[in-house]
C-alpha cells in the first residue's frame, strides 16, 4: 500500500477521533461555537494562524501572485504579518474580547446591532457573510482538489466529493474547541511542511543566487522591489489581504473564544511568528514558478503556451519534492485548508443559526435546538460550496480577492470604529457598510480586477462612517 494512503488514512482518522471527542464535549452552544470561551493563548495563535492561510495561499495566490511579480510578491507576506497578524492582536485583540464580553455577544452581526442598536445592520451582516463565505470556502475546496489530482491523479470531481464530504463529518462532529486542538497538530505539520519546501526549492535550483540570476534573465522586475504589473496591483493585494483581517469574522472570533489579556499577549507574538514563516516561504516558492516552468516542462500548467494559474504550485510542488517527502507537503496545503474551512463553515452556520434564526425567527429558542442547527447549517454551507467549486466560476485568486473584498468593505467601517470609538453613528455605520459593497461589487462587475475594488471598496467603507456620522445631526431629547 502507498506510504500516502497510510499517512492520509491515519490523518483522517485523527481528525475523526478529535472530532467525536469534541460533540461529546460541545453541549450547548457556547461550547460548539466558542469553545466556552476559554480556549488558551498557544491553541488560539495555532488557530488564528492556520485559519487566515490555506490552500489559497499555498495553490491559487502563491502561484499566480508569484508567476507575474516575482519576488516583490513577498511584501504581502511582510504586510500579512505585520499588520494582518501582529496589528491585529496588539490594538484589537482584547478590545474585541472585552467587547464581547460587555455586549454579551457571540457572533460580530450581534455587536453591530447591539453597538449600533441596528436590527437592519444585523440582518445585512448576516446575509453578506451567507453570501460571500460560500464562494471562498468554494476556492479552498477547489485548491485542495488541484492538489489531489496533482498528486493522486485523482479526478477533479472525484477527489471534490471525497474532500467535502470528510470535511462536513469533521464539522458536524467537532466544533470549536476540537477545531483549535487539531488545528495546533496543523500547524505544526504546516511548519515542518514549508521548511521542507523551502529546502526543497533551493536544492533543486541549486542556491538562491543561481535561482535570481535566472529570474532575473526572464524578466528584471521579477526581481526588483515592485513585480512587473507595478506598483498599484501589488498595492492592492498588500492591502486586501492584511486589513481585512482587522474585520474578518471568522478572524475576529478567535478573540471572542480566547481566555484572557496575558493570553493574548503570548497568542500574539507565537501567531506573528508563525505567518512570517509560513507566508515568507508561500510567497518565496511562487515567485520561483517562473524559473522552475514552462510550457515544455510542465504542460499541464499551460495552455497555447499561457500559464494556468491555479495549476501552477501543484505542478511546482510535483518538479521540486523529492517523493520521499512530497506526503509532507500533501498534508501541509490540507492542514492549512482543513483550518480554515472550519472556521469558514462555523461562521457561516452561525449566521443562519444565531444571527437569523435566533434574532429573528425564534428569539425564544433552546441552547439545544440552537447548537443541532449549527451542526446542520454547517452540512449546509459545505454542500453548497461543493457545488460552487465543482462549476469553477473563476479562479482561486479571482474568488478569494471578490470575497475578502466584499467582506472587508461590509465590516471595515462598522466594525474598526465601532470598536474604537463612541463618537460613530448608526447612519456612519450603515452608510459605510453599503457603500463600501456597492462599490466593491459595482467596480469588479464593470471589469476591476478583485484585488483592486475590493481595496477601493474596503477604503471607502474606512472614510465612509466617520463622515456620514459627523454630518449626521444629533437626535433630539425626548
Amino acid at each position: 500500500m502507498s506510504i500516502k494512503i497510510i499517512v492520509m488514512a491515519a490523518y483522517a482518522l485523527t481528525i475523526i477521533i478529535v472530532g467525536i471527542a469534541g460533540f461529546r464535549k460541545a453541549r450547548s452552544f457556547s461550547d460548539y461555537f466558542l469553545g466556552g470561551g476559554k480556549v488558551g493563548a498557544w491553541m488560539t495563535a495555532f488557530t488564528y494562524g492556520t485559519a487566515y492561510f490555506s490552500a489559497v495561499l499555498f495553490i491559487g495566490f502563491a502561484g499566480k501572485i508569484g508567476w507575474g511579480f516575482g519576488y516583490s510578491g513577498l511584501w504581502i507576506a511582510l504586510g500579512n504579518t505585520l499588520v494582518g497578524v501582529l496589528g491585529v492582536w496588539w490594538l484589537l485583540g482584547y478590545r474585541i474580547k472585552k467587547m464581547s464580553v460587555e455586549y454579551d455577544v457571540h457572533t460580530m452581526a450581534e455587536f453591530l446591532e447591539k453597538r449600533y442598536n441596528s436590527p437592519f445592520l444585523k440582518l445585512f451582516a448576516s446575509f453578506c457573510i451567507f453570501v460571500f463565505f460560500i464562494p471562498y470556502s468554494a476556492a479552498v475546496f477547489m485548491g485542495l482538489s488541484y492538489l489531489f489530482r496533482s498528486t493522486f491523479g485523482i479526478d477533479y470531481t472525484v477527489a471534490l466529493i471525497l474532500m467535502g464530504g470528510f470535511t462536513a463529518i469533521y464539522l458536524v462532529l467537532g466544533g470549536y474547541k476540537s477545531m483549535t486542538i487539531i488545528d495546533v497538530v496543523f500547524g505544526i505539520i504546516m511548519l515542518a511542511g514549508v521548511g521542507v519546501l523551502l529546502f526543497s526549492v533551493l536544492d533543486k535550483g541549486d542556491g538562491l543566487a543561481n535561482i535570481t540570476a535566472g529570474m532575473n534573465a526572464i524578466d528584471p522586475k521579477l526581481t526588483g522591489v515592485v513585480g512587473p504589473p507595478g506598483w498599484w496591483p501589488l498595492f492592492s493585494l498588500v492591502f486586501l489581504t492584511s486589513i481585512a483581517p482587522m474585520a474578518m469574522p471568522q478572524l475576529v472570533q478567535k478573540f471572542y473564544a480566547i481566555k484572557d489579556k496575558k493570553s493574548i499577549r503570548i497568542g500574539m507574538i507565537g501567531s506573528s511568528i508563525f505567518a512570517l514563516i509560513i507566508t515568507g516561504v508561500g510567497y518565496f516558492t511562487g515567485g520561483t514558478t517562473r524559473f522552475f516552468l514552462n510550457p515544455e516542462n510542465s504542460p499541464q500548467a499551460f495552455t497555447d503556451s499561457k500559464p494556468i494559474f491555479d495549476a501552477l504550485m501543484p505542478e511546482l510542488l510535483t518538479n521540486v519534492i523529492p517523493e520521499g517527502l512530497s506526503v509532507l507537503i500533501l498534508l501541509l496545503i490540507l492542514s492549512a485548508s482543513m483550518s480554515t474551512l472550519a472556521a469558514l463553515v462555523l461562521i457561516s452556520s452561525s449566521t443562519i443559526a444565531k444571527d437569523f434564526y435566533a434574532g429573528f425567527v425564534n428569539k425564544n429558542v433552546s441552547d439545544q435546538v440552537l447548537t443541532r442547527l449549527m451542526r446542520y447549517s454547517s452540512a449546509v454551507i459545505v454542500l453548497l460550496a461543493i457545488i460552487m467549486a465543482y462549476y469553477r466560476p473563476a479562479t482561486i485568486v479571482s474568488i478569494l480577492g471578490i470575497s475578502w473584498g466584499a467582506i472587508g468593505a461590509v465590516f471595515l467601517g462598522p466594525f474598526i470604529w465601532g470598536l474604537l470609538t463612541k463618537k460613530v453613528k448608526k447612519s456612519g455605520a450603515i452608510a459605510s457598510s453599503v457603500m463600501g459593497l456597492i462599490i466593491c461589487i459595482g467596480l469588479y462587475a464593470k471589469g476591476m480586477p478583485s484585488p483592486q475594488a475590493g481595496t477601493i471598496g474596503m477604503l471607502a467603507s474606512l472614510i465612509v462612517n466617520p463622515i456620514v456620522s459627523f454630518i449626521t445631526p444629533p437626535k433630539a431629547p425626548h
